[in-house]
């Protein structure tokens, strides 16, 4: 299967945080999207990898992706590595994406950091004829990073208030990272503490800038081309 568009997390609901939204936008309008996490987030304080894995897809149903894989890379082991690099690049050239979505390249999280290098690298290995000579190369992915725990330099926002509805119950799906439920075996962490509100606040944020309800930020590294300026800022 061909995507147009592959987002990759280091965890599952990394991608759901930052642009749920956009996601389930583009699905809605006929585009095919794919999700990808680069563990099974065996190291969270709460939940199971099992309940991980149903939480992730019910959250991948109701944005309508096309595909959710887990390349079942080490949770707080991820790496500049051989193997964790022609992982993510196998995955890359496997659905041969248009466009990329990786973590922005800041973050609190060790891990979405290490998902933002290793991703950007993968992009550039996927067009090398020579590198992995098994698996044919791809033309080079345009590549954007979104934001999950840390805010930082945007560079496009997307207008997801229609969708927010959406957003917020994707999240929903993740009972065993945004609550606590009475008789549970779990302890706070910075999720169960009101996570999702402060998300919305940033979306909310985000969007005031251009007096939209709820937008999705994003960041590049390249920039990007236009023909023209017109009157309505685009």
């Amino acid at each position: 299967m061909k995507l147009d568009i592959l987002v990759f997390g280091a965890h599952a609901d990394d991608a759901e945080i930052g642009m749920a939204g956009t996601i389930a936008k583009h699905t809605a309008a006929g585009f095919k999207v794919g999700m990808c996490d680069l563990t099974q987030a065996e190291m969270s304080s709460n939940g199971t990898v099992e309940l991980r894995k149903l939480e992730a897809q019910q959250a991948a149903d109701v944005l309508g992706a096309a595909v959710r894989t887990n390349l079942g890379l080490p949770d707080r082991g991820l790496y500049m590595t051989e193997h964790h690099l022609a992982a993510v690049t196998a995955e890359i050239r496997r659905y041969a994406p248009s466009i990329v979505f990786a973590p922005y390249w800041e973050d609190r999280h060790p891990d979405h950091i290490a998902c933002s290098k290793l991703v950007e690298e993968a992009v550039f290995n996927a067009k090398l004829r020579k590198y992995m000579p098994d698996m044919p190369s791809i033309p080079e992915p345009q590549l954007y990073f979104y934001f999950i725990n840390d805010l930082g330099r945007t560079d496009l926002i997307v207008d997801v208030t229609e969708q927010y509805p959406l957003k917020e119950q994707a999240l929903s799906c993740y009972r065993s990272q945004f609550g606590i439920l009475p008789g549970e075996d779990a302890v706070k962490t910075p999720l169960t503490e009101g996570y999702i509100e402060r998300v919305r606040s940033r979306d909310m944020l985000l969007g005031q800038r251009r007096l939209i309800p709820y937008a999705e930020g994003f960041a590049g590294k390249v920039p990007h081309t236009v023909d023209y300026f017109d009157a309505a800022g685009k």
